[in-house]
């Protein structure tokens, strides 16, 4: 029986299948956690890291020597030429925005090769948000190529890129989408496609969810440029803020002229003691998104032996830590995320309930009790409330404590009479 925590005995047993059924693919994820671990160990060697890089800078920052050298472990990591991390990036989305601000320019043609993207870059590119000072606002022209039979469309991609193509741009996780992720594979694929018609093409990557979740990243096949969030995958539960972007040399001098301002670029920004805290985050990445991929893969075992449509499904491999869970009905999926919310280590005594959620079409229910507020390499579920009501799950710090998430969340289906499968 798990200690601490009443759990039916039927929901036990399911667990305990599930996690036979997991052990391979445990030893998988293992595997990559321990090529990336000494990966990022050996960036901070060949860089002598030690206390003075941890010291802070304020005012303008100038000669900041932490932040610089966090900029070169990064960059070596990801396979860059150079890398811009800043605690000052206050999203994902900003540091997105930051990026594609950095690179486009009047009169360029991004190109997005995945389908619709995420929404909150919707007001970003122009989509959505008229007047806000989008990318459209600003003379940039967009379009894309939907997806078929929910994966990239090499013919289209490739008819679809000419001389006037600026940017291709690749969202790597699924969003609020029930597309398979992309791995790295599939975005060298892609990258061939576009650079076969147009070799000079900016290829951009959305890199949330997925740094560390393979051996190699997307720099590594061939992407120019790269951006993800620090209190997601890269910043390993530690980093309380910020982002990063990485690739090109010269596209990431660009995007540090938006950062900042034209002629300064990465030579200001004070780090305000934030050194150490990026510097560990990177040093526990490559661990704790293996606890999240094991924390995803479980999930995806206990549900779909409840019967519940799982993607990806257990054994599949993964090119983020995105888990989605076909719930059925507005109850259940409620249901899923109270559960979820009881179990964490923050906030367990409240409910989520849906709410109407700045940047979505559609009210959001979401479970998300950690130590950073809207951390999600830390245990998160949320969804949409809209058909075919599926929750996006996310983290888990460690397995442990993601796994006892889990078994609450099914034990909370089952009380108020929503969990198939158990009778």
């Amino acid at each position: 029986m798990t200690p601490f925590f009443k759990i039916d005995e039927k929901i036990e047993e399911a667990a305990e299948r599930a996690l036979v059924l997991c052990q391979e693919q445990f030893k998988k994820i293992d595997e990559i956690t321990e090529y990336n671990q000494l990966k990022v160990q050996k960036a901070f060697i060949d860089f002598g890291i030690s206390e003075t890089h941890f010291v802070s800078s304020t005012g303008y920052g100038y000669g900041d020597r932490g932040r610089d050298t966090l900029d070169r472990v990064w960059a070596q990591v990801l396979g860059a030429e150079d890398a811009l991390v800043r605690h000052n990036f206050v999203s994902g989305t900003h540091t997105l925005a930051t990026a594609l601000y950095g690179v486009l320019r009047p009169g360029d043609s991004m190109l997005c090769v995945t389908g619709t993207p995420y929404d909150t870059i919707h007001s970003v590119i122009g989509i959505s948000g008229e007047g806000m000072g989008s990318l459209k606002d600003f003379g940039v022209n967009y379009s894309e190529v939907a997806l078929k039979d929910n994966r990239p469309d090499l013919e289209a991609i490739y008819n679809a890129v000419d001389d006037s193509t600026t940017m291709v741009y690749i969202q790597r996780s699924r969003g609020y989408e029930l597309r398979d992720s992309l791995t790295v594979e599939d975005i060298e694929e892609i990258v061939k496609t576009a650079k076969c018609k147009k070799p000079d093409v900016i290829v951009m990557v959305d890199n949330c969810y997925g740094e560390f979740v393979q051996k190699r990243e997307p720099l590594e096949v061939g992407a120019d440029l790269i951006a993800g969030s620090m209190i997601k995958n890269a910043g390993g539960g530690i980093a309380r803020t910020g982002g990063y972007i990485a690739g090109r040399a010269d596209l990431v001098e660009k995007c540090s002229y938006r950062l900042t301002t034209p002629g300064l670029g990465k030579e200001v920004g004070a780090s305000l003691g934030t050194n150490r805290e990026l510097f560990m985050g990177l040093f526990y990445a490559p661990h704790t998104v293996g606890e999240a991929l094991k924390s995803a893969v479980f999930i995806s075992a206990l549900f779909s032996y409840f019967g519940y449509d799982v993607t990806p499904e257990y054994d599949a491999m993964r090119g983020d830590i995105v888990q989605c869970l076909g719930l059925e009905n507005e109850e259940s999926l409620v249901d899923f995320c109270q559960g979820i919310q009881s179990g964490s280590p923050i906030d367990s005594f409240l409910s989520p309930e849906p709410w109407d959620m700045p940047g979505y079409d559609s009210k959001v229910v979401m479970a998300a009790g950690a130590f950073t507020l809207g951390s999600s390499i830390e245990l998160s579920a949320d969804a949409p409330i809209r058909e075919p009501f599926y929750a996006w799950i996310q983290g888990g710090l460690n397995f442990h404590s993601a796994k006892i998430c889990a078994l609450l969340a099914a034990q909370h289906m089952l009380d108020n009479g929503n969990l198939k499968g158990v009778i």
